[in-house]
């Protein structure tokens, strides 16, 4: 079994809405918001993703730019 998560004071407008896509979902408004927020905690974060970014060893590239290769592989591809 899951977590208790209680949100208070969400604005009007934004309550209608999620109401509206979950019954056009056909699911409740709970099931709705707990599909929502997982699918927003397997995303990472901005920051997430530049960290994992800065991790990562830099590409060489010989002296091209990403462009350059890419037009290279196409021309490679097409013939």
């Amino acid at each position: 079994m899951g977590v208790l998560l209680q949100v208070r004071d969400v604005p009007e407008d934004v309550h209608r809405t999620l109401k509206a896509r979950a019954a056009e979902a056909g699911q409740s408004l709970s099931e709705f918001v707990r599909q929502e927020l997982a699918r927003v905690a397997t995303r990472p974060t901005e920051q997430e993703l530049a960290r994992r970014l800065r991790s990562r060893t830099p590409v060489d590239l010989g002296g091209r730019t990403s462009a350059q290769l890419i037009d290279e592989i196409r021309d490679e591809i097409t013939g």
